[in-house]
């Protein structure tokens, strides 16, 4: 039908013009919805990260209920990946550790459960075998600086004139105030033979000083002992439980009975961070005859019992009214096995300030890159069933030395006269003297 001169199309019949009219409707039409799907690309990038994310298939190392969890993760991820200011800056092996690092706080076991990356692994284990690679100094963190502990004897710290309480403001030339403690240590560690350059800042004198250290292999004297002047009794000493401690205590007694008449023992356990529980249970078969030596809980309730060595030759002690055990904060982990199973089976009286709170077992997961979790697995008790996780051990006689005053060693007071020994700062192990040489 025309009308005016013009074709007008009427029904279901379609020309050529109507068809190209479609076509060009459907490219609009779909060039629209990549418009729109780019500017939700641009402007809800998180979003559709999170809805792939969420069609992934689940890792087989995810547990169910934690797939959310490691979604949000990988989110946050991807997000520093993509945001951060400034790309150089993120190290996906530093990202990936701090995270662990960061799950482990969170179990509030501070000090003992820990992450090690595979250099601080391999110290661990230097540790466990008495002998490692460094300046032979002890650090801890104070008021979020390293602060040295104690120095050890003949150590290039010692050389150097580092001593208790001095703050290490440097090392190489790098600030570590506010670095966690593993950083300072693997800054200061390292290969026997390498030179590390320290800023002290001297605890008495507040002056700061800069000191060049040649690092040593340094193998460890865990037991000392010094006969107290003018008297029969051992002062002994373990400073940490690493392997093959109890059997060198052993022929350490046979030295000391060898040379005095031992009447009484003080056991010095004070700023004994642990070790292995194997050499616990060795140290208190030495002076417990039968029994349990501690509780085990597992994580699922069940407890199992350790006993004393059934293996272990007697051999001739004080009797218990003449042995002391000294223990203060930095007492920990299997230190307290010691000190709890003889508390508790009456074989000595412990003097000085409640100890750490570390009493559990750990055992050591090796990670895919060679870092580490050593994992509190069990919970230890005493062979009373008192708790020493985060509650620690209340001595029998509670003495506390002041901030200024640092224990007096076997190193220090093997060179004491008996009256140097009895005006001396240490007022723990001078009641410990006191208790033991008592009628």
């Amino acid at each position: 039908m025309k009308q005016g001169g013009h074709t007008v199309a009427t029904g279901k019949h379609k020309g050529p013009n109507s068809r190209s009219n479609q076509q060009l409707h459907s490219v609009l039409l779909t060039l629209g919805l990549l418009l729109l799907i780019l500017a939700l690309g641009v402007g809800g990038g998180v979003l559709l990260d999170r809805q792939v994310l969420l069609r992934r298939d689940p890792c087989p190392y995810i547990p169910d209920d934690a797939s959310e969890s490691f979604q949000l993760k990988a989110e946050a991820w991807r997000t520093i990946e993509r945001e951060f200011v400034s790309p150089d800056d993120v190290d996906a092996q530093q990202m990936t550790y701090g995270a662990i690092r960061g799950m482990v706080i969170t179990l509030d076991d501070p000090g003992h459960t820990r992450f090690l990356a595979p250099e601080e692994l391999r110290r661990h284990r230097q540790f466990t075998a008495g002998q490692f690679e460094g300046i032979g100094a002890e650090v801890e963190i104070r008021d979020d600086q390293p602060v040295i502990v104690s120095t050890l004897e003949g150590s290039p710290a010692e050389h150097a004139g580092l001593a208790e309480g001095d703050v290490i403001l440097e090392v190489d030339g790098e600030e570590v105030t506010g670095l966690p403690l593993h950083q300072v240590v693997t800054r200061v560690s390292g290969p026997a033979g390498t030179e590390v350059t320290l800023v002290i800042e001297a605890a008495e004198t507040g002056e700061v000083r800069e000191v060049t250290l040649t690092r040593v292999e340094i193998e460890l004297d865990r037991v000392t002992w010094a006969h107290l002047s003018e008297t029969e009794v051992a002062h002994v000493r373990i400073s940490a439980f690493s392997s093959g401690v109890a059997e060198t205590l052993l022929d350490m007694l046979d030295e000391i009975e060898a040379e005095i008449e031992m009447r009484a023992l003080i056991l010095d356990l004070r700023d004994n961070s642990g070790g292995l529980l194997s050499e616990a249970i060795g140290v208190t078969s030495l002076f417990v005859e039968s029994g349990t030596v501690v509780r085990r809980i597992d994580a699922q309730g069940d407890v199992s019992e350790t006993s004393v060595l059934e293996d272990v030759e007697a051999r001739p002690s004080p009797p218990p009214s003449h042995t002391v055990v000294l223990v203060n904060a930095r007492t920990a982990s299997a230190a307290e096995v010691v000190a709890g199973a003889l508390q508790d089976h009456g074989r000595a009286t412990l003097v000085g300030t409640p100890t750490s709170g570390a009493g559990t077992v750990l055992h050591e997961f090796e990670l895919a890159d060679g870092s580490a979790l050593l994992l509190a697995v069990e919970e230890w008790r005493t062979p009373e069933g008192r708790t020493i996780w985060r509650e620690g051990l209340n001595p029998d006689v509670e003495i506390t030395l002041p901030p200024d005053v640092t224990p007096a060693f076997p190193v220090q007071t093997d060179a004491l006269t008996f009256q140097q020994l009895q005006e001396g700062p240490d007022s723990q192990l001078i009641r410990a003297l006191e208790l033991v040489s008592a009628p």
